[in-house]
């Protein structure tokens, strides 16, 4: 089912990106329903990650317009988005290398409650957040890695984290961009359940090209090619279309 202007949590109308005359996005118009996965997949080229760099407001548009919650955005701070509950994961969610599992969480923690400057607390006060750090650590599976510093993680148990610290924002929408680049397939089971997991009773926007990852994870899924949408639907609606399989395959009998 596709989604509409009523019930979509982030909409973007007429999107357009151009670079020096050339139209990486072309007059894109995104729903994302409330409450679901939805992915951006398309072949190399296709404009997906300007399109995502674009709602998330590391570009701005040469025309159109993105609204979030009924509120345009198109030219509010990546920033103050991020406030409002629209958050790119790995934006805010910098991981300290030197610092503990649990220190990492709760300088997110703080960072949510306006304390992200103010090291000098005591460790009386700063302990009053383990409770919520160790619930975030426990839903991302590093309970066991909580006295490790992030530095000594596996590269997907670091990417883990890194989810931790942006749920300690609470945000409603999270989006993210390939979080399965450069995983084994251990990780990117674990990964792909844990954004399974964490996505219960939020929205989720990805960009991933593992088109099995997709498969398992996403409601709607918006196919690009050369700019401009493609196809929509859910997996099984696109991966039967015949222009999918020629943008990606190259041949329509492919």
């Amino acid at each position: 089912m596709t989604a509409s202007a009523s019930d979509a949590i982030l909409s973007a109308r007429g999107l357009t990106k151009e670079f020096f005359g050339f139209k990486a996005v072309n007059d894109v118009d995104l729903d994302v329903r409330e409450g679901t996965i939805h992915a951006l997949i398309g072949p190399n080229g296709a404009g997906k990650t300007t399109v995502f760099n674009l709602l998330t407001k590391f570009l701005t548009p040469s025309a159109g317009k993105i609204v979030f919650r009924g509120r345009d955005i198109t030219g509010v701070k990546p920033a103050d988005v991020a406030r409002m509950g629209l958050v790119r994961s790995f934006q805010i969610s910098a991981v300290f290398p030197h610092l503990t599992v649990l220190d990492n969480v709760r300088v997110a923690l703080q960072r949510k409650d306006h304390l992200a400057t103010q090291f000098w607390r005591s460790n009386r006060v700063l302990d009053r957040l383990n409770g919520e750090a160790n619930r975030l650590i426990e839903a991302v599976g590093l309970t066991a890695y909580a006295e490790i510093d992030a530095a000594e993680l596996p590269y997907g148990r670091k990417r883990a984290l890194e989810i931790a610290t942006t749920l300690a924002l609470d945000p409603p929408v999270l989006l993210f961009d390939e979080p399965m680049a450069g995983m084994g397939v251990e990780d990117i089971g674990r990964i792909s359940a844990l954004i399974k997991r964490i996505a219960k009773g939020r929205t989720v926007v990805m960009v991933e090209h593992n088109l099995s990852v997709v498969a398992d994870l996403c409601d709607q899924v918006t196919v690009l090619a050369r700019g401009e949408i493609l196809a929509e639907g859910d997996y099984e609606t696109v991966s039967t279309d015949a222009r999918v399989r020629e943008a990606y395959m190259g041949t329509e009998d492919a």
